[in-house]
């Protein structure tokens, strides 16, 4: 970073300490509040786990006899009867002082055994591997999975169907463990660093949410797993340089876009162990990912999904366990891409089972037949069908998340089964805003969460279908306290024309005092890829309150969401970005912030800044490079600034591929367009990060060298894509992207 701009940022500081230091006022959000406080932090509910019946759910409590230690609490649905179904004395292990902490945790089929989850340790995003421990409720008895494995080396442990028996991977290779003898079986015996047996390599997690890679099958005789070779995947190397005397590398098996994918196949193996029969799915197996596998309602086959590289063809496939014979039952087909479908149930005696297409450009849920994969359509109408919440078979109702009216909302609907009937909205239209909901098997009750974008999340238990609220479970009262005390003004929704029948989504958040006959600065933030909104109705967190930091200093913050990212707004909105990431999104950006700065008069386009994060620091380059006469400010964390960079599902997906698609990567590549750069720019970036490689900053940085195009540049040593590990790591990164605006974009109405 220039000493120039460190000693402004002295000054700055002094400058703008007040308006840090208040913290007597109630009114005023600062930075020490919400990284050295608690006056923001919601409320935590759950894990929660429903009983089969709906009759009850349990839940996670502090304990009133152990300090630091958990109740897991039984509570009534109808009434709120409350029974303490493991007190934390009975999660101390022998030799222990205090109870295990607890994770997670999972119920045996008759709530009989407890399968605890703790000590864990991320893999990439999450935690997921650990240490388990099963606890018999009649007994008592509390025992540690895995033998004298190393500690946090188990994962996705779970119990078998006959409560006899638990499975688990360890280093790559799934073993069964009888619960009585504590006797344990390898299925599988030639995991190593490139042979992943029951897990994934890094893309298939980061991008087809897959982790857990194992099945019971239902009659608990045998196991089906996904096995991946990445032997032909080039590893990264991850270089840390701080962690001890000399440097070291971290190396991740990460294909980038066009070179080598893992092989992946799908195998099944007797839990009792023996040779596995592996299915046998047509094509290149690193040319195709399997990409969703489970049994298909009986213990005799499994049903696939299968993605051909260009991820616009899934096939859906049955395979004969015993033989691994398959069978094609229907083919999705899309000119872009298919979305991987997560909302597969079975009905009618596994006849019958539930898919969500586009393929009449809408999202919706359509029954297959299993005998001739015919397609029958459920949710008719011009909307589309977010996810799949609950299926009440018995009385034929399809409940899902959907809003049809307002992109930036989220409500539950129903409808029949039979494809019969008209649409019927269960979320009461006071509840405007975004609402989840956790339902319980039988569709009758739910833990219904509602937020709003600057009301926090409140979440109680329903009793459906009439919504009514039968208790609050989490209040958050002390923090909706907080908030209504807060000198903020109510977000605008709003919507603008960019031209050509387009009309994007946006939201405005305006000084407390705003004056609409003078001038204010505005932040831009962006995001703009199909992975994620940025403009919807929801509570938002620490990027919430940062925004409403800066609009209380005097900024005005707008957010626009462009064509191609994932509002329910049909097939035609999403997928017009096929193969145009880094054009057609920055250029609806671009014509949206110019109708605003042209129609809004309180804008002051001299004083025009953008900041995103990933696909939103891209886009913060693309903004800064290609529309420079709009954007004179840009501050960029953790960008893509070559697609080529970027792992082969996710580039590969919604560009094509490099080899016959190298153009239109090319033009997405924001480092192609750093020539056009006139304005002040803050590149932020992990060295660690395993996601977006730091390489494509160094890259960047390189390119601006090379055109003498003066930057500023920070980095966070061995942190990740969140960039959030590390004492005062959050509020050190905020510190600087405020003090950055603040210099090169003053604060406040503009003087007369």
């Amino acid at each position: 970073m220039r000493a120039r701009l460190m000693s402004v940022f002295i000054l700055l500081v002094l400058f703008i300490a007040p308006s840090f230091a208040q913290k007597e006022d109630a009114g005023l959000i600062t930075l020490d509040r919400m990284y050295k406080t608690k006056d923001f932090v919601p409320e935590r509910f759950g894990p929660a786990r429903w009983l089969d019946d709906g009759s009850g759910y349990t839940t996670l409590e502090p304990s009133k006899t152990i300090k630091g230690g958990t109740d897991i609490v039984l509570y009534n649905s109808a009434d709120g009867r409350r029974q303490v179904l493991v007190p934390a004395e009975k999660l101390i292990p022998q030799g222990e002082k205090t109870p295990l902490h607890i994770d997670n945790y999972e119920w045996s089929k008759s709530r009989k055994q407890l399968l605890v989850f703790t000590n864990t340790a991320r893999v990439w995003r999450r935690n997921t591997r650990g240490d388990y421990w099963v606890l018999n409720l009649d007994t008592w008895n509390l025992f540690k999975l895995g033998g004298s494995a190393e500690p946090s080396t188990l994962m996705f442990a779970k119990f078998s169907p006959d409560e006899s028996r638990a499975a688990y991977v360890m280093k790559h290779n799934i073993y069964v463990e009888d619960l009585s003898s504590q006797k344990i079986t390898p299925l599988t015996s030639d995991g190593t660093f490139t042979i992943i047996n029951g897990t994934f390599d890094w893309v298939y997690e980061e991008e087809l949410d897959l982790r857990d890679g194992f099945r019971w099958s239902p009659d608990g005789k045998s196991i089906a797993y996904w096995q991946l070779d990445a032997s032909g995947i080039r590893d990264f190397l991850l270089i840390d340089d701080t962690d001890s005397l000399y440097s070291f590398t971290k190396p991740v098996q990460y294909p980038k876009a066009g070179t080598v994918n893992s092989a992946c196949k799908v195998g099944v193996v007797s839990a009792a162990g023996g040779p596995t029969v592996w299915m046998k799915v047509p094509g290149d197996p690193r040319n195709n990912y399997i990409a969703r596998m489970d049994w298909a309602d009986n213990s005799d086959q499994l049903i696939i999904q299968h993605l051909n590289r260009l991820q616009n063809e899934n096939a859906v496939i049955l395979c004969e366990a015993k033989t691994g014979d398959v069978k094609t039952i229907f083919t999705e087909k899309d000119k872009a891409w298919i979305d991987v479908n997560d909302d597969l149930h079975w009905l009618n005696d596994g006849k019958h089972f539930t898919w969500v297409s586009e393929r009449d450009g809408w999202r919706h849920v359509y029954t297959v037949s299993r005998d001739d994969g015919k397609l029958k359509l459920i949710t008719p109408g011009d909307f589309d069908v977010i996810n799949i919440e609950s299926i009440d078979e018995a009385k034929g109702w399809l409940y899902f998340i959907a809003s049809p009216d307002n992109a930036t909302r989220r409500y539950l609907y129903r409808m029949a089964l039979d494809g019969h009937g008209s649409l019927e909205k269960i979320t009461p239209v006071e509840e405007q805003g975004y609402n989840t909901y956790q339902m319980s098997p039988n569709s009758e009750w739910a833990i219904h969460t509602f937020s709003a974008f600057d009301t926090p999340p409140e979440t109680d238990l329903v009793q459906l279908p009439d919504h009514k609220v039968v208790r609050t479970l989490v209040s958050n009262d002390e923090l909706i306290k907080n908030v209504k005390d807060l000198k903020i003004k109510p977000v605008e929704f709003f919507k603008v024309k960019i031209g050509g029948g387009v009309t994007l989504d946006g939201y405005c958040v305006k000084p407390y005092n705003f004056d609409p006959s003078k001038k204010y600065p505005v932040l831009f933030y962006v995001y703009g890829e199909p992975a994620a909104q940025t403009v919807v109705d929801r509570w938002g967190g620490t990027n919430w309150l940062w925004h409403e930091m800066l609009a209380q200093q005097g900024y005005v913050i707008i957010s626009v969401d462009n064509r191609g990212t994932p509002a329910p707004k049909g097939r035609e909105w999403r997928k017009v970005l096929y193969k145009k990431i880094g054009v057609l999104n920055s250029g609806d950006q671009a014509e949206a912030a110019k109708e605003l700065l042209k129609t809004r008069l309180y804008l002051d386009p001299s004083r025009v800044a953008v900041w995103g994060w990933s696909g939103g620091g891209s886009m913060t380059l693309n903004l800064m490079f290609r529309h420079p006469d709009i954007y004179k400010t840009g501050m960029c964390v953790a960008p893509v600034t070559n697609l080529r960079y970027y792992d082969t599902i996710y580039e590969e997906r919604y560009m094509g591929l490099p080899s016959v698609d190298s153009a239109a990567y090319a033009e997405g590549s924001p480092i192609n367009y750093a020539d056009g750069l006139k304005g002040n720019l803050l590149l932020v970036h992990g060295s660690g990060d395993d996601n977006v490689h730091y390489q494509n900053t160094e890259a960047l940085v390189n390119k601006l060298i090379s055109l003498d195009k003066p930057f500023d540049m920070m980095v966070y040593p061995n942190r990740t894509h969140s960039i959030y590990i590390g004492k005062n790591t959050r509020l050190h990164l905020f510190s600087l992207l405020t003090r950055y605006l603040h210099e090169h974009v003053p604060a406040g109405p503009a003087k007369d």
